[in-house]
This record gives structure tokens, C-alpha cells and sequence, in this order.
């Protein structure tokens, strides 16, 4: 074997600066007391957590220096975490079931023994990191290495072969430089929704992780203007047929009765189906049930119900007779309305990543809203168990996108350079993916007029996902209508500078069980932080004192909206600090 291929990844960990007063980040278990204080940027240690220790009587003035507090609304979770009102059980989002290290995958080739040349600039090294690519596919699997250096690619990278990682020298080390954008690489891509606006806007990246059969598709459509859906079950969502119909079953359950268990096998991956009915009790359950989401006018939102069915992808842990057990529990109720079926779908893309790099895009001056060209970072599509680590983009259209991906992490992440327009996005029913240790970097030049910033943005019916330990330098909480419902923020600081989207006819911003968990907001903006007056079924829980301005929000229900506010104008009080590795310990 050639001794570059001795290679076998990256060392070191990305430093995060935490802004304003924050403390550090590290998570504390579900009780305990604050970190020690510590110099700017330098890192603070917890001490051990003991149980039923730390915890402060609740008062004080807000902002104040207090010891650890646990809210009662924690206390409520830990009796029934699959099924708590306002807080969604999430202890299972990411790859692997939220694992900390990825699968390693042996070495089997290098770009290299490829043709790829770094640091001359003159050539072009994107077709030999496919060939090392596709040589991997063809191997079964394996892992493609890029040395430290700067490499110059002319065309996007594509990863359609399960089990492969693409892994440089660490995003210090090593850096692909992108010269071209995706509308030259694969032509103008229009909405499905009709208007002039480009769908680079939020789709597709310049490395692209997507099953090699549902991405040429995907690229065939965009050229001939048929513009597609995105999803789990293709460009006109026909991709699919019936493994068999279920029963009804309450949200949070495990196992599920099934009328016919005989096209089923443990480890399977299933797509849950369900179907809305005229009255739009589906859509209505998402948002909590109850008088508002009853007396809300759906008909009109005709964005948001070209969204369902919802598609919930699952793999299947065990199967006794006609009882099923899945790998999550169920993230909604069940009900025979909804003509709830498990069903097959297009090819999904499994066990693979991307490691250890930067992607950085020739500079250009950030297009207005809407009209992106298509210089993003890195995007997984109908993508299941698959992971980022340790990779920045820089001088990008938009970030990191998750599209129709689900049970993905993405860890070590970093965004960079002259300002994005979506820094991350989740979309087209992405569930139960892990956004951890992510960094928004503040842009390096103004932006110019007519553009817009979003942030960390979920949207399309889009459920069960976390964002956990970021710095966002610029940004907001980008909930872009569509419905997306049960995700959490925990442990973030965030300078809230940015503004939310979506088109009326997606509907309300938010659905049920959104929580946000000790969210330190630097410049005190409201907006989408505390969300306790806007999202029903909520929880809103240890974020400080923050006023409204700019952007103001109405609530999209009427009445009640069942809605939890906890420790609010404090700072790092709340126990445990991290929601997603509490529940992860439990």
C-alpha cells in the first residue's frame, strides 16, 4: 500500500470563542454547578455533577449571578420524556443514534494516485476526487484521503456510494477551492412554486452527498425545467410502494402493529407515511391540537400542504410477529385518518462523510435574496446515518443543508468569509439530525444591498432535529415556515442581527414542541429567541432579558398556546445546561 494511505486523519479540536459574558460549554449533566470562571476564549472546566445538589431557590433579579437552577419543567420531562407536552424527546437525533465518533472506515485510496495536484493552481482537481470517489463505491466502501495542501476544483464533488468518507488533514490543512458556482455546473434551477427565484437559494452543494440514482435524476430534472421535488420518493413523489398498513399507535411509542410484518427485517430503513386528511387534522396535530390550530384557515397554505404526506425515514429494530419495533419512537400519533402505512423509498445514501476540510468558494459579492448562483458548501439529500466533521466553508452562497436527510450529524462546523444566506438550512422533512459545536463566523465585508441573512433555519414540516453548542456571530433562528415542529436549540450564543423568511402560503412558523434551552443572546433581541408568545406547545427556558425590535412576530393561532417560559433573564443558570446530552443520558 502506498504510504500516504498510512494517513488516518485529522488531530486537534476547533476553538470556539464564546461572545459577550457566556461562560463555557461545556455540558453539565442533568444537575450541577456553573463552570469556574475562566479567561476569554480559554476553556472552563464543570466540576462533577452530583445529583440534587446545585439546585437555587428560582428568583432573583434577572441576569443575576445564581447556582444552578432545574426547572420544574425538566423535573416533568424526566416522568415522560416521549410524551412531555412542550418538549420533544430528541435524545436520539444524529447518526448512529446520536453516536460521538463516526464509523471509521478503512483507507483505500488516496486523490492522489488520481491525478490530483495541489498548489500549482493551474489544475483542475475535481474529476480525480471523483475517480478516488468512485473507486471507493466500486470497493464497497472505504475511506478517499486528501494530504494538506490546496486543491483547485472546477466542478462540484459528489459522494452517491454508501460507506464512503472523503477525509483531508483537518479543515486547517486542507482546502478545496471552488471556482465555479451550480447554476454553470448544472444550469438555472427555478422553484416548483413558480416566480424567478433560483432553488441554489437553498439546494444543493458544491460537495453533494446524494445517492448516485436520486442525484442524476435530481440533475436531469433541473435541466430539462422540471423543477422536482426533493424528497425521499422522488421527483413527482410516485417513487414509492406500500410495505404495509399500520395501526393506530400513540406519539412516543416504540413498537407499532402492522397488518403484515412479512416484508420487514430488523436493520431495514422504512419511510412511515402519513397522509392528511380533508379536514386537516394531521397538520392540526403537528401544532398541538386544541382550539387554535383548530380555528386556523389551512386551505389557502397551499406551500405547506404540498408538504405532506409527512415522511418520517425509521429503521427497523425488531420484528415479532406482526409487532414492530423501530430504532425511534414514533414522533406523532398514529391515527387511521391519516392512512398511516410503512412504505419502500428511492435508494437512500448510508454510513457516509465528509472530514476534515475547507471548501472555500472564489470570492463573490453575495447575490440578492433569492437569486443565489449556487456557491454552497456541503449538502446530504435523502441521506440517512451520514455525518460532517470538522469542515469549514467559506465565500459561500449558503452554508450546510440538510434536504430530505434524517438521523445525520453534523459536528465541528464552521461559516465563514463574506456572508451566507442561509449559514445552515433544513428542509423538505428532515428529521432527527444533530447540529452540534457550530460556528457562525461574523461576515467579512458588508453586505450589500438587497440581501438577506437567515441563520440556523429549519422549515418543511421538518421534526426532531437539535442544534446544540453554537457561537453564531451573525444570524438569527431562522424558523422559515412550513411548519417545522418538535426541534431544539440548547447551549447557544447568538448575536441576533438576522431576519426569518418564508412565503405566507407555507404557513405558521412553528408547530408544536419547539424548545429553546439556555440560549445567551449578546445584542438582546427578541426576535425567534423567545418564543414562548409565538410557538404553541412551547418551552422557552433560561435565555436572558431580551426586548423586541426589528423583526415582531404575531402568533399564527389564536387563544392559549399551551406555551412554557422558565428562567427567563438569566444567564447560564439553567440544569442542566445542554437539553440534547441530558436526554442523551437518560
Amino acid at each position: 500500500m502506498n504510504s500516504r494511505h498510512g494517513y488516518t486523519g485529522y488531530t486537534g479540536i476547533t476553538r470556539r470563542a464564546l461572545l459577550g459574558s457566556a461562560t463555557a460549554v461545556a455540558a453539565d449533566a442533568v444537575t450541577g454547578t456553573t463552570a469556574a470562571a475562566a479567561a476569554p476564549g480559554a476553556a472552563a472546566v464543570s466540576p462533577p455533577p452530583s445529583r440534587g445538589v446545585g439546585v437555587a431557590p428560582s428568583g432573583g433579579a434577572p441576569g443575576a449571578s445564581r447556582t444552578g437552577e432545574v426547572p420544574a419543567l425538566w423535573r416533568e420531562f424526566t416522568r415522560s420524556p416521549f410524551t412531555h407536552p412542550q418538549i420533544p424527546y430528541v435524545g436520539r437525533s444524529g447518526a448512529h443514534r446520536g453516536a460521538v465518533r463516526p464509523p471509521r472506515r478503512p483507507v483505500v485510496t488516496d486523490i492522489r494516485d488520481h491525478g490530483a495536484v495541489a498548489a500549482d493552481g493551474t489544475a483542475d482537481c475535481a474529476p480525480a476526487i471523483n475517480r478516488a470517489i468512485a473507486a471507493a463505491g466500486r470497493a464497497g466502501g472505504g475511506t478517499v484521503t486528501i494530504p494538506p495542501g490546496t486543491f483547485r476544483i472546477d466542478g462540484l464533488i459528489h459522494i452517491g456510494h454508501s460507506n464512503v468518507v472523503l477525509r483531508g488533514a483537518g479543515s486547517g490543512r486542507t482546502t478545496l477551492y471552488a471556482t465555479r458556482n451550480l447554476t454553470e455546473l448544472i444550469g438555472a434551477y427555478g422553484s416548483r412554486y413558480g416566480g424567478d427565484k433560483s432553488s441554489w437559494s437553498w439546494a444543493g452543494g458544491l460537495i453533494w452527498l446524494a445517492p448516485t440514482a436520486r442525484w442524476d435524476s435530481l440533475v436531469a430534472a433541473i435541466q430539462a425545467k422540471a423543477w422536482p421535488f426533493e424528497g425521499w420518493t422522488g421527483n413527482t413523489r410516485d417513487a414509492w410502494r406500500t410495505l404495509t398498513t399500520v395501526e393506530p399507535a400513540r406519539q412516543g411509542s416504540w413498537t407499532v402493529t402492522v397488518a403484515d410484518a412479512s416484508g420487514l427485517r430488523p436493520g431495514a430503513l422504512v419511510l412511515l407515511r402519513l397522509a392528511d386528511d380533508a379536514g386537516h387534522t394531521l397538520l392540526e396535530h403537528m401544532s398541538g391540537g386544541g382550539p387554535g390550530p383548530e380555528a386556523y384557515f389551512w386551505d389557502d397554505k397551499t406551500k405547506l400542504t404540498s408538504y405532506v404526506p409527512y415522511e418520517w425515514p425509521v429503521r427497523v429494530a425488531h420484528v415479532r410477529g406482526r409487532r414492530v419495533t423501530l430504532e425511534r419512537p414514533l414522533p406523532l400519533d398514529v391515527r387511521p385518518e391519516w392512512d398511516p402505512r410503512l412504505t419502500t423509498h428511492v435508494e437512500a445514501l448510508t454510513g457516509s462523510g465528509v472530514e476534515g476540510l475547507t471548501l472555500e468558494a472564489v470570492e463573490t459579492p453575495q447575490s440578492p435574496h433569492l437569486l443565489d448562483k449556487g456557491y454552497n458548501g456541503v449538502v446530504l439529500q435523502c441521506a440517512y446515518d451520514c455525518w460532517v466533521d470538522d469542515v469549514t466553508v467559506r465565500h459561500v452562497d449558503n452554508g450546510f443543508g440538510l434536504v430530505a436527510a434524517s438521523a445525520c450529524t453534523l459536528r465541528r462546523t464552521t461559516v465563514a468569509g463574506r456572508g451566507s444566506h442561509h449559514p445552515y438550512f433544513c428542509r423538505e422533512g428532515s428529521h432527527d439530525n444533530l447540529i452540534e459545536d457550530f460556528t457562525v463566523e461574523e461576515r467579512t465585508v458588508p453586505a450589500p444591498a438587497g440581501t438577506q441573512l437567515h441563520g440556523i433555519n429549519v422549515e418543511g414540516l421538518s421534526s426532531y432535529n437539535v442544534w446544540s453548542r453554537g457561537d453564531m456571530r451573525m444570524g438569527t433562528f431562522d424558523s422559515h415556515r412550513g411548519l417545522p415542529f418538535a426541534n431544539v436549540r440548547t447551549d447557544i450564543t447568538v448575536d441576533n442581527d438576522g431576519r426569518h423568511g418564508g412565503d405566507a402560503s407555507a404557513g405558521p412558523l412553528f408547530g408544536a414542541r419547539f424548545t429553546h434551552w439556555n440560549i445567551r443572546v449578546t445584542n438582546g433581541r427578541a426576535g425567534l429567541m423567545k418564543i414562548d408568545g409565538l410557538a404553541p406547545h412551547s418551552a422557552t427556558v433560561g435565555v436572558n432579558e431580551v426586548t423586541e425590535f426589528d423583526q415582531i412576530d404575531v402568533p399564527d393561532f389564536t387563544g392559549d398556546l399551551r406555551s412554557r417560559l422558565e428562567l427567563y433573564g438569566t444567564t447560564d443558570v439553567v440544569r442542566p445546561r445542554n437539553l440534547y446530552e441530558a436526554q442523551r443520558d437518560l
